[in-house]
């Protein structure tokens, strides 16, 4: 159903593939942006990127389980962090991969950016999931 693919001639990536191939007839989900905010709407996290990440990870979970697919099952992610610091990327990209989102690996992009769409918000993440038969 999903074929991973890491481009030979390119420099292999860490934790994620280059491509991911989903057959035709096959349903997927477009998943809107996964934010850091609690049930009430409250923002979780504040000033920690890495707390945040978590709640980002917990909220995809309940979106995919909601279109009846899971974190297995994420075949592209963007993942969004108000930071210009490698190291704050990294510290998010490591709640990632630490998730088992990226255990796929899914195809993945680590963006840096000025701002989000929350006053707080340090993080979000789309995806596209396979939702399995």
């Amino acid at each position: 159903m999903i074929r991973r693919v890491t481009v030979p001639t390119l420099f292999p990536p860490p934790t994620y593939s280059h491509a991911s191939v989903v057959e035709a007839g096959t349903r997927l989900a477009f998943l809107a942006g996964s934010v850091p905010l609690g049930p009430d709407g409250t923002l979780v996290g504040p000033g920690d990127p890495v707390r945040q990440a978590e709640q980002v990870i917990a909220n995809l979970r309940e979106q995919l389980d909601a279109v009846g697919s899971d974190l297995a099952h994420v075949v592209a992610t963007d993942v969004y962090v108000v930071s210009g610091e490698p190291a704050v990327l990294s510290a998010v990209w490591s709640v990632v991969e630490s998730s088992g989102l990226s255990a796929g690996p899914h195809s993945s992009t680590l963006i840096g950016v000025a701002c989000l769409g929350y006053t707080g918000q340090l993080v979000e993440i789309t995806a596209t999931a396979v939702v399995p038969e």
